[in-house]
């Protein structure tokens, strides 16, 4: 297994991301707040949540609210997550990749750039299946947008990897282009350490969201470069 524990630019980084670490800090919250809902409820409680903060693409599709208004989902649904891995890795990529691009674009337009990553990759999830009642939920396709934008920002930076190999622990640099593609792979094999509830991500079936997401920061990441060049 391996874990990016940071980044190397040619540039170093200006500022203190304070727009990625309020989203590792309101994501884990949003956790916190679902394991007190397990707690309390049971999975049922815990599927009822999903079911009204996830994306369900037959409930968009159709314009039928299961919770909160149906087009809010999109975006709450960026902020939950359907098991302590499904968290972890997602914040680890995020925290060690979102730092740079952040300060790259700017806090707003760094935001704005990962909110919409994650709307077109919730979108891409429902036209693949728009007749599905499984709630799509995490914040991999936004963080799929942070990947392409670093990519295209930094392409040669160098991603630092603490990687296992059973009892042994070692740090090694690794090219940014080949750790991305490989973070493709990954996602397809987590295999979510889910808290009891079927959701897009512990089917394992998310993938068009995250190439969804991936594309839609290639897009807006390119058009930055345009843009300010």
């Amino acid at each position: 297994m391996f874990i990016p524990v940071g980044t190397e630019e040619p540039v170093p980084r200006r500022r203190f991301p304070v727009v990625t670490a309020s989203i590792v800090a309101l994501n884990v919250m949003v956790f916190l707040f679902e394991l007190s809902i397990l707690l309390a409820g049971g999975e049922d409680g815990l599927s009822a949540f999903f079911m009204s903060y996830g994306v369900v693409p037959a409930a968009i599709t159709s314009g039928q609210s299961i919770g909160i208004p149906y087009y809010l989902t999109p975006f709450t649904s960026m902020f939950v997550h359907a098991g302590i891995a499904h968290l972890g890795f997602n914040m680890l990529y995020l925290a060690a990749f979102g730092d740079n691009v952040e300060d790259r674009l700017g806090r707003l337009n760094y935001l704005i750039f990962y909110l919409l990553s994650g709307l077109v990759a919730a979108f891409a999830q429902v036209a693949v299946n728009p007749v599905s009642q499984i709630s799509s939920v995490g914040a991999s396709g936004a963080i799929a947008g942070v990947l392409a934008g670093y990519l295209l920002f930094f392409p040669t930076g160098i991603v630092r990897m603490l990687i296992f190999f059973g009892i042994f622990i070692t740090i090694t640099r690794v090219s940014a282009v080949l750790f991305i593609v490989f973070w493709f792979i990954m996602q397809l094999f987590i295999g979510v350490a889910s808290l009891g509830v079927m959701t897009e991500q512990t089917g394992g079936v998310a993938y068009w969201a995250h190439i969804g997401g991936f594309v839609a920061g290639l897009v807006l990441a390119q058009l930055y470069k345009m843009v300010k060049t």
